[in-house]
């Protein structure tokens, strides 16, 4: 599956969201997506027919210090029955890093995002279980952070 295929698949389900493609040095589809439309798209990726992404493989953060949007949330998702693969990225802005919860569209993301949670200092909105994960709850600080 190609970009325009999967940009395509995602605006007819989601009319008036802009979902733009992202440049990558491998060969995997990448796409940007708006932060408050997390939800939307990632059940638009898993229940689309033509998509089908059952399975979040990864999910992480980038911190691009001192430039705005500061960070960058990435979400590796693979359709195990169509076998192909696309890359998420939401951009966040430093100030306001925070992105709503895919934990109930793919189970793994609970402990994933409470990883990052904890070392980027990025909140997920509706976490079932928002404590510590890595550090001690008594830690100060969010170790990935570059400030």
């Amino acid at each position: 599956m190609d970009s325009a295929t999967l940009i395509a698949s995602l605006q007819d389900a989601l009319p008036g969201v802009e979902i733009e493609s992202a440049p990558s040095v491998d060969l995997h589809v990448t796409i940007y997506a708006p932060r408050d439309q997390v939800l939307p798209v990632a059940a638009a990726l898993r229940d689309r027919p033509e998509l089908r992404f059952d399975f979040l493989a990864e999910l992480t953060a980038c911190d691009f210090w001192p430039r705005e949007p500061r960070f960058e949330l990435i979400y590796v998702l693979v359709s195990t029955e169509l076998r192909h693969r696309v890359r998420v990225k939401v951009r966040l802005r430093g100030g306001d890093a925070h992105a709503a919860t895919v934990s109930g569209i793919w189970p793994a993301a609970n402990w994933l995002e409470r990883e990052v949670s904890d070392l980027f200092g990025i909140a997920f909105d509706g976490h079932p279980d928002p404590r510590r994960l890595l550090m001690p709850e008594d830690w100060e600080g969010h170790p990935l952070r570059k400030d």
